[in-house]
């Protein structure tokens, strides 16, 4: 089996309204992106096995949704962190590092994360109008990070990012192909 060099790893229950924006960027990448370097990965939540799906990568990005979010996304470097969620059910990414780190016995690749605000994680229900303006905002984003997937680059982005910058958001519908005029959107 080979192994793809960036993982891309989107986590949420599709049944419960905006708790599935990690899925549905994954969705949006997976019709628009080259995938010749890229592994996409989706699952309800983290779990410790997960730590093995890190091993040969050079850059992961864990994608989720966040009701506490500030911004539409928000974009932040991952350490290895054994926190209370080590022994629960559901694992953080920081968790999941660390069990990588514990079982290999190095550090983990470079690991990132894409939050993006979520509404209302209701049982049954779609996508807020606010979380389906939010994952266009952070598809545009993804797309602007995997356009250049090496560590340096998303390092800077991680202070120079602003999702109120992107212009014109809700023209980008992340169910349907990226236009020509969708991409000029992209930021450069």
């Amino acid at each position: 089996m080979i192994i793809k060099p960036v993982l891309l790893f989107g986590y949420g229950n599709l049944s419960r309204g905006d708790d599935a924006l990690g899925p549905q960027l994954l969705n949006y990448l997976e019709s628009h992106c080259n995938l010749e370097h890229i592994e996409i990965l989706s699952d309800f939540q983290l779990q410790i096995e997960h730590a093995l799906d890190l091993e040969n990568r050079s850059l992961v990005l864990f994608i989720d949704a966040s009701v506490t979010g500030i911004h539409a996304y928000d974009f932040v470097r991952l350490q290895a962190n054994r926190d209370i969620s080590y022994s629960t059910h559901a694992m953080s990414p920081s968790a999941v590092l660390d069990v990588y780190q514990t079982i290999t016995k190095q550090a983990p690749p470079p690991c990132f994360l894409l939050t993006i605000k979520a509404e209302s994680v209701e049982l049954g229900e779609g996508l807020s109008p606010q979380a389906q303006e939010n994952l266009a905002q952070a598809c545009l984003f993804a797309m602007h990070l995997l356009q250049q997937a090496t560590f340096e680059y998303w390092l800077s982005q991680l202070n120079n990012f602003q999702p109120d910058s992107i212009e014109n958001p809700r023209s980008i519908n992340p169910s349907k192909p990226l236009s020509y005029a969708d991409k000029q959107l992209l930021p450069s």
